[in-house]
């Protein structure tokens, strides 16, 4: 095995050859698919005659478009269920697995791979939707890519790329509490700016990250991809391991015992030359909030959104385009700022882990008046466990609503969307304008447990003054 990082190492092991613009032509191991960027690349496959080449290598599910409440079929919105058809028939067609609502695997792509193992270290993995470097968690290389990249891999199992630079982000120490995983991926994007990654993979390193358990590094990982990079990832370790024996599709018995030794031999060597390193101090992380339109317009709880002056000039425009849309002010703390809609769920934050650390808070105390709170679980899988915990007993009685699995109100491709001018505070991945359904509606990004904070007091407020 080659010297060098975990990216250029699997990188390596999946090329299939250098095509004549340079790129690489890159062997994709697993592809994940859902019914919104599926169906005009199945399209193009039957216009031009291709089949399916590895339908045992692509997994489906349905996500983006489903309702979290009825969800009875058909559903109310047409070209919802016209999608949701699309997908049933072009997966029976082609021989493609699908989890189906009511399978008892479905959920957001990026949550049910993993917790069915199929997501493994060393893999190429690609999916048509941005927030694939989540599956970077276990050590794989993946990309979000595009309808008619989604046409690419489906009809030749590969991609055409352009390799990247690896950028190392180590995080040192213990965070506080009350800091999360969520806090440590804001922080970084804060600090490094929503291009700061273009062009790079971001190897995430550290005493930190080796200290998260699997489910907080795919926070992690899965907001790469807002930071500009092209995927991010964390080398395997036995956190890794631990979490994947045992599942559906981790490899069994003596395959195991060799899995582990492969996954093992992949990770990046201590010698390992980057293109670029960056270091953190866990200690200097506070719990994280956005203020403005973009992930990388994040503040401590406790600091004021900042003037256009304090920050670097190509940032000043977007901030005074922000102070406007988010109705804030230079100088105000974003503590306090009052809130219409928490939101619980998406594929950064909707897992079990980050449900049982908002439903800490929100035990015993109910939502202020005038709220709207929803916990949307990551998947089916999610749901079932989190009703055995009593998870969702403590939500209702908290007056959150408890919902069925879906992306939600992260993009609000579905019934679950901001009205007008609402402020929603949010676990999701993007503060973008109109992102949650509204093309006035304002969204701050937060940790699971901050969003149940603000739940309970109406306002942006330290979830470490509920955590005493």
């Amino acid at each position: 095995m080659s010297k060098g990082t975990l990216f250029d190492k699997v990188w390596d092991l999946h090329t299939v050859g250098t095509l004549p613009s340079g790129q690489t032509q890159l062997l994709i191991g697993l592809h994940l698919i859902h019914e919104v960027t599926s169906p005009q690349a199945f399209a193009m496959l039957r216009e031009r005659g291709l089949k399916v080449l590895f339908p045992e290598r692509t997994v489906a599910t349905v996500d983006h478009i489903v309702p979290t409440t009825n969800q009875a079929r058909p559903f109310v919105d047409a070209l919802a269920e016209e999608m949701m058809q699309a997908l049933e028939q072009n997966c029976q067609k082609n021989g493609i697995t699908f989890h189906n609502i009511g399978s008892g695997n479905q959920g957001i792509v990026h949550v049910i791979a993993p917790e069915q193992g199929l997501t493994q270290p060393g893999m190429t993995i690609a999916c048509g939707d941005s927030h694939t470097s989540t599956h970077g968690a276990f050590g794989a290389i993946a990309f979000g890519i595009g309808t008619s990249q989604v046409r690419d891999v489906l009809a030749s199992q590969s991609l055409a790329l352009s390799k990247l630079k690896v950028r190392k982000i180590e995080v040192n120490g213990t965070l506080k509490p009350g800091v999360y995983a969520k806090d440590v991926i804001l922080h970084i994007i804060r600090t490094l700016g929503v291009k700061g990654g273009v062009g790079y993979a971001y190897e995430y390193a550290g005493t930190t990250f080796e200290q998260m358990n699997m489910e907080e590094r795919m926070t992690v990982c899965n907001m790469s991809i807002e930071g500009g990079a092209r995927c991010g990832y964390i080398n395997p370790d036995q956190v890794t391991y631990a979490y994947l024996k045992g599942r559906d599709f981790a490899p069994k018995g003596a395959d195991w015992d060799k899995a582990v030794a492969w996954w093992d031999s992949i990770k990046s060597d201590a010698d390992a030359e980057y293109d670029d390193v960056v270091v953190f101090d866990a200690a200097d992380i506070p719990p994280t909030v956005t203020w403005g339109i973009t992930p990388g317009q994040g503040i401590g709880i406790n600091q004021f959104v900042p003037s256009a002056e304090q920050l670097p000039e190509e940032d000043r425009q977007i901030a005074e385009e922000a102070y406007v849309y988010m109705d804030l002010t230079p100088g105000q703390p974003i503590l306090g700022t009052k809130v219409d809609v928490c939101f619980i769920g998406s594929c950064t934050n909707g897992r079990i882990s980050d449900l049982r650390e908002a439903a800490k808070v929100a035990k015993g105390r109910h939502v202020a008046q005038g709220v709207k709170a929803f916990v949307v679980p990551g998947s089916e899988r999610v749901k079932q466990q989190a009703e055995a915990e009593g998870l969702d007993k403590i939500f209702q009685a908290a007056g959150f609503e408890w919902r069925e699995p879906g992306c939600s109100m992260c993009l609000a491709m579905n019934p679950d969307k901001l009205q007008g001018r609402q402020l929603s505070a949010s676990s999701s991945n993007r503060n973008f304008k109109g992102r949650q359904g509204s093309a006035s509606g304002r969204t701050l990004l937060m940790s699971p447990a901050m969003v149940a904070a603000a739940a309970v007091k109406g306002e942006v407020f330290d979830v470490r003054e509920l955590l005493n």
